[in-house]
């Protein structure tokens, strides 16, 4: 059965309904991988050369009539072409779309092209169906070698299981190596770095069945397997033997002699060869970050409804606590107090409780808070017994200390656009979705220069190093918008678990740990729309990188077990300019990491009388 759908990786499926063949199973095929409003329907009449192109308007007509029967498609009018697959070409040039779909063998006849033809040439990334292909699958088996197709197998499968509801299992195939040659155990190692990046995949996608097997004979495997799938989703070979084998001789047996349905898939890169070839299974990180991000990406409007917000929270049993980190923040802090006590606790008590983690600010800060009612805490004066230290995540952590609830979140205080919207658009994935742990809130970032706004200005820390250190060493987190976003929080029995580092790094630190502990899919992001704040001096921003760099580091230790921060020099060395000269100026920026709350005694006390 056909859901909903919301995971949409193919926007634009190209189907060619060509006269006098039938287009019932590319149709069907098309639908499940992009749903009807996504079909781009291209009607095709063939007119056999010396034959005038005229001959073919009635059937034009017939065609017209059958792409009418699918109201939600886009419709492209019937070409009359002698040559109906150079059409297409022309027509997918123009149109652009993601995926083409072509019934095998029909396809060659009815397009008037070899299928070497197609194949070596696609306009763009293919899927060649054979049937039967229908529509309440409850099965789906992509075998996956960790070859340059295997990313468009998997997606392929993933849009179809979301559609369908279907089981999605993989199959990892490599010859027993005992068995192989030397030439075979080195193509192995080969197929195995491609197969990488397909394993990183798989493992942050626990709704995927995995098989691994050794064997001498895939395609044999692959079809015993299938016999207990609706549907076959695999590759074409890397290796291409030619028309006389046009998919790999593992993919043509299969595709010859499985009683199931089977979709063999092929993207518009060449065949990679070499390098090229291990490369090619890194790519599928794209897979995972591409469903996150269509999957777990909300806008806040999503949760405006403020008394249906109310309701889950209340049948749900739950406290949510707001813990405003400042610093010397006069100017902005009173609104940021009313904009959340007026809407969310006066109007509907959807927060249980405001608190201000001060880190001493020596302006009104502390004394505008104090007179909303709020409760007002100096961060050096919280849990005395293990030390002050100076950052923001100091702040943070410690608010964990003193607040009651079960949700947590935390507001930057100098926010010159406040609105309730940043408050309920990341609580409500946390109540809507209980299996998120941790949300982060993105926005569009002008910054005001003066009495200036400069659209677009901010996020250049984010930009030059967070991301590209994300995606480097964390690729899996490469769809979070603004990593360094000061507006996020989740559930406390996660964050309770989590260390956090005292300063600049303390964004990063969160996040990539909640990666580490619960997984991608417990991760979630909010489009908060815009957020308006002060500019930074540039200084600033080169010790924030400095201290975002150190935290990646020590990240990377714990996942590899290797110590490699104190090789790294822990003094920035600022270049100043002044009395006419040039000089260094030295800044020691150590991250320094706070162990998890809950293995605080004092917090685990605390908690109990709570309880």
């Amino acid at each position: 059965m056909i859901s909903e759908r919301k995971f949409e990786l193919f926007r634009k499926v190209l189907v060619p309904v060509v006269a006098g063949f039938d287009p019932t199973a590319a149709l069907t095929a098309a639908r499940l991988i992009g749903g009807e409003e996504n079909l781009l329907l291209l009607g095709l009449v063939r007119v056999a050369l010396g034959d005038s192109l005229s001959v073919g308007a009635t059937r034009a007509q017939e065609l017209r009539k059958v792409l009418g029967s699918f109201p939600k498609a886009t419709r492209i009018k019937p070409q009359v072409s002698f040559h109906p697959w150079q059409a297409l070409v022309d027509i997918a040039a123009e149109e652009k779309p993601d995926l083409l779909v072509l019934e095998w063998p029909s396809a060659t006849e009815a397009l008037g092209a070899t299928i070497d033809e197609i194949l070596n040439r696609p306009p763009c990334d293919i899927c060649l169906i054979r049937q039967p292909i229908i529509d309440d699958i409850e099965k789906i088996l992509v075998p996956i070698r960790g070859g340059p197709f295997s990313e468009l197998a998997l997606r392929i499968g993933l849009e179809i299981s979301i559609t369908t509801g279907a089981q999605l299992s993989s199959l990892h195939i490599r010859p027993p190596q005992a068995a192989a040659t030397p030439t075979q155990r080195r193509n192995a190692r080969k197929q195995d770095a491609a197969f990488d990046g397909i394993a990183r995949v798989l493992a942050n996608l626990p709704e995927i069945k995995q098989h691994h097997l050794n064997t001498t004979d895939p395609a044999g495997t692959i079809i015993r397997y299938a016999r207990n799938s609706d549907l076959v989703i695999m590759g074409a070979s890397a290796k291409y033997f030619g028309a006389s084998i046009p998919f790999g001789e593992t993919a043509g047996k299969v595709l010859r002699e499985s009683k199931s349905g089977v979709i063999i898939v092929k993207t518009k890169r060449p065949m990679p060869t070499g390098m090229q070839l291990e490369a090619a299974g890194q790519k599928a990180i794209s897979v995972l970050v591409d469903k996150w991000f269509a999957e777990n990406t909300y806008h806040a409007d999503e949760f405006e409804n403020l008394n249906h917000l109310h309701e889950l929270k209340e049948q749900q049993a739950l406290t949510i606590s707001v813990a405003l980190p400042a610093l010397d923040e006069q100017k902005t802090i009173g609104r940021v107090i009313r904009s959340i006590k007026e809407n969310l606790v006066d109007h509907i008590d959807l927060v249980d409780e405001i608190i201000l983690m001060d880190s001493g600010s020596t302006d009104q800060t502390r004394e505008i808070a104090s007179r909303f009612g709020i409760p007002v805490y100096i961060h050096q004066e919280v849990l005395p017994q293990y030390g002050p230290r100076h950052g923001k995540g100091e702040a943070l952590w410690k608010s964990l200390y003193v607040t009651k609830g079960d949700i947590i979140l935390w507001i930057d205080t100098d926010i010159l656009n406040i609105n309730p919207r940043f408050i309920y658009g990341l609580i409500g994935p946390l109540l809507i979705h209980p299996e998120l742990q941790f949300v982060k809130g993105f926005y569009r970032r002008p910054i005001r220069v003066g009495n200036r706004i400069q659209a677009g200005g901010g996020g250049r820390v984010t930009e030059l190093t967070a991301r590209p250190l994300l995606n480097l060493f964390f690729p899996e987190l490469s769809g979070v918008v603004q990593p360094l976003s000061g507006e996020y929080g989740g559930r406390r029995s996660a964050l309770e678990t989590l260390p956090f580092f005292s300063g600049y790094g303390v964004e990063t630190g969160l996040l990539i740990e909640a990666f580490e502990k619960y997984g991608l899919s417990a991760i979630g992001q909010v489009d908060l729309q815009e957020r308006v704040h002060h500019n930074q001096p540039l200084e600033a921003l080169s010790l924030m990188s400095f201290a975002i760099i150190q935290v990646v580091i020590r990240e990377l230790e714990k996942r590899y077990g290797r110590k490699i921060q104190e090789d790294v020099n822990r003094t920035m060395k600022l270049i100043r300019y002044g009395g006419e000269r040039f000089f260094l100026d030295v800044e020691e920026i150590s991250e320094q990491e706070r162990p998890p709350m809950a293995s605080l005694p004092e917090y685990i006390e605390k908690r109990r009388n709570y309880g």
